[in-house]
């Protein structure tokens, strides 16, 4: 666990924080008669803040990029159809069946 992971838990703990801010003050208000207006600007201030960490943990967790390499044997075409426009390559979705027993009434 690294750095990008401890602010991205600590990002979502002040998204939380702020929901739950936001729920008590508006019991709050249903106590006091007083109309919703919008979030207090604490609340506020927590969301952008805990947007940022998640933001800058998503972008730092999963690690670097990896090149693709053309010359793989796993880029390889499957079939050459005679129209270009649908080409099948090698991808997960191998994995679902080709045909379905469907029948639309």
């Amino acid at each position: 666990m690294g750095l990008g992971f401890a602010v991205g838990v600590l990002g979502v703990l002040i998204l939380s924080h702020a929901a739950y801010s936001t729920i008590q003050y508006r019991t709050l208000l249903k106590i006091t008669d007083d109309q919703f207006t919008g979030p207090p600007i604490n609340v506020v201030v927590e969301l952008i803040a805990g947007m940022v960490f998640c933001m800058w943990a998503a972008l730092t967790v999963p690690g670097k990029f990896m090149s693709i390499l053309p010359h793989s044997d796993e880029n390889r075409v499957v079939s050459l159809p005679a129209n270009l426009d649908f080409m099948i390559f090698n991808h997960r979705g191998k994995a679902f069946p080709l045909e379905t027993d469907l029948k639309l009434k």
